[in-house]
């Protein structure tokens, strides 16, 4: 008897296999991140079908439960073409799609970070979407298990004046407690912690090699992996 299942799910990545199929893996609302062979995946009609960052209704078929199965799709909503004409977003959609590619383990149901990925999609095409960006990898790490505590500084206890945090511990520093070791530590953005009036470039700059950090020292570099290529260029593409 086969095994199946019916979802929605984001395209994190398509990569062709033989000649005229392709594999995609999705991340799911209830089965985690999933791959899966599309039949004739590589024709001409599934290309605009099967692009990441599209919503898509798939069902997955295998024989065994172990195998790779098979994933018919029909498109609900092309996150890629609400972003096309502007190359920022869409670096920005690609680096989330390979990140989420990379950190995320296979068939393990992830909720928490299926309904924060998409709740950020919704907001892709509305002014801060940058600094939502940051947020939402902030929002990552914590779902992973390596979320920062950036409530009071690690030294004093102190809730004011928070302006960094410690690359060993993840815990927020004042700047009086981290003064002497400035050169050490990682900057802290304001909007990570609290809403505020206005985000510059710099800080979503700082919040985002805050971020790169922590996915480096927990998730990549232990496995020996580099960050994701598209995560590399939407940052530098922020920086100009």
């Amino acid at each position: 008897m086969a095994v199946t299942w019916d979802d929605h799910g984001l395209i994190l990545s398509v990569r062709r296999h033989g000649e005229h199929d392709a594999i995609i893996s999705l991340l799911t609302e209830n089965n985690g991140r999933y791959a899966g062979l599309v039949k004739a995946g590589a024709s001409r009609r599934q290309k605009g079908l099967l692009q990441p960052g599209n919503i898509v209704k798939a069902t997955w078929r295998a024989r065994l439960d172990e195998h790779l199965g098979t994933i018919t799709a029909d498109l609900v909503h092309s996150y890629s073409a609400d972003v096309m004409d502007d190359a920022s977003r869409l670096a920005a959609l690609s680096s989330l799609c390979a990140l989420i590619d990379a950190v995320l383990p296979e068939r393990q149901p992830q909720p928490e970070i299926e309904q924060l990925t998409v709740a950020f999609l919704e907001e892709l095409n509305a002014e801060g979407w940058a600094a939502r960006y940051a947020l939402w990898e902030l929002g990552v790490l914590r779902d992973l298990g390596f979320g920062l505590d950036l409530t009071a500084c690690a030294g004093t206890g102190s809730v004011e004046n928070l302006v960094y945090v410690s690359p060993k511990s993840g815990r927020a520093v004042s700047a009086e407690a981290g003064a002497p070791y400035a050169s050490r530590l990682l900057a802290l953005p304001a909007f990570l912690r609290e809403e505020v009036e206005s985000v510059s470039d710099r800080d979503i700059a700082s919040a985002l090699a805050l971020t790169g950090y922590f996915f480096e020292a927990h998730v990549f570099n232990p496995h020996r992996q580099p960050m994701p290529a598209a995560r590399v260029r939407f940052v530098e593409r922020l920086r100009g």
